[in-house]
């Protein structure tokens, strides 16, 4: 890259920290007075004509200053050098934090709480997908002679209770082997190969725990086939609000705000963007069109998965305007997204 081009992104550079700061178009007075861009005024005017040219800026009003569009926001992510790292104190607030939560509800609304008080955007994380998780234990309590109570416990923290209702009463030699029978079937194994492992269970069952295994199981099958995945958690909603000129619907904002809290509550909107940015230690930066979502023009997306051992258990990012400290940004999602992984891997 030349010279020159490297002079001009210094220019845009300045442009996107300015606007950031500011939410003010940004003047080529205003860099030459607040940035060392070593060249003259004159050059500056003449660097941003051919920015706004190539279409990474553009004025939004008559005899304003500049902003950045989607493209320079683009062009500024893509040759972000360094992402400000977390200080060591941060980092051990941030795990301690998580550490801190009871099962995997509350360490996920942790992780958004925390995310979202750093970005001072939206929030969002995926619970566990159902492809990644396994039965870790499967806990059986007679709550009396004709009921049991099913305590599913997965690898990912996941924890499901459910009832079962006997069409036979059971001893406790009987609820021995059926513990047994079903611990041998469902623990160890992918919830989707537990499904099929506990349906077959019937076939071999003693005639005296037939009835026993098939309600069981057809109460674990419902449990096992659950979708999970379709849940999300978000948090910092609210941080929305600071932001309405963002999304104004104005040429240099599109979108509304309105557009996007229905994206919000369209939680596929936001899972399908998820499930697009789930490389392990990867961070991914949608900027407005590039979500290609109609209510989201106005919007960017960072995003990565998070868990544990090489496996991917799911996808967390920040949903915020275009205008948004992307360097920052990056640095919360990726530490957040490591520290949840690495909680859940220890439970």
């Amino acid at each position: 890259m030349s010279s020159t081009d490297d002079r001009r992104f210094e220019v845009l550079r300045a442009i996107v920290a300015d606007y950031v700061a500011t939410k003010e178009p940004v003047g080529s007075k205003v860099l030459v007075e607040r940035h060392n861009l070593g060249v003259s005024s004159a050059t500056v005017r003449n660097d941003m004509a051919v920015l706004e040219a190539e279409g990474y800026i553009t004025q939004p009003h008559t005899s304003s200053g500049r902003v950045p569009t989607d493209k320079g926001y683009r062009q500024f992510v893509d040759r972000i050098a360094e992402v400000k790292p977390l200080s060591p104190g941060e980092r051990r607030a941030i795990l301690e934090f998580l550490e801190s939560g009871v099962d995997l509800d509350d360490v996920l609304r942790r992780g958004v709480r925390l995310l979202a008080q750093l970005t001072r955007q939206v929030a969002v994380v995926q619970y566990p997908t159902l492809s990644a998780s396994s039965v870790r234990h499967l806990e059986v309590v007679a709550l009396n002679p004709a009921r049991l109570l099913l305590v599913l416990i997965t690898d990912t923290g996941r924890v499901d209770q459910r009832i079962v209702e006997l069409g036979e009463l059971i001893d406790d030699a009987g609820l021995s082997r059926l513990r047994v029978l079903l611990g041998s079937a469902l623990e160890g194994k992918r919830l989707a190969a537990a499904s099929v492992a506990v349906g077959e269970l019937a076939e071999n069952a003693p005639a005296s725990l037939r009835d026993a295994v098939i309600r069981t199981a057809t109460v674990l099958i419902e449990t096992l086939v659950e979708h999970p995945d379709e849940r999300l958690v978000l948090g910092g909603t609210a941080n929305l609000t600071r932001n309405v000129a963002d999304f104004s619907g104005s040429a240099g904002f599109p979108g509304s705000l309105r557009d996007l809290l229905e994206a919000l509550e369209e939680q596929v909107v936001v899972l399908k963007l998820l499930a697009a940015a789930q490389q392990p230690g990867t961070v991914t930066v949608r900027i407005g069109e590039e979500t290609q979502i109609e209510q989201m023009r106005g919007a960017s997306m960072v995003s990565t998965g998070y868990g544990a051992a090489g496996t991917v258990l799911g996808g967390m990012g920040v949903l915020g305007p275009t205008r948004m400290d992307y360097p920052g940004t990056i640095a919360s999602v990726a530490a957040v997204a490591r520290y949840i992984g690495e909680v859940l891997a220890g439970r």
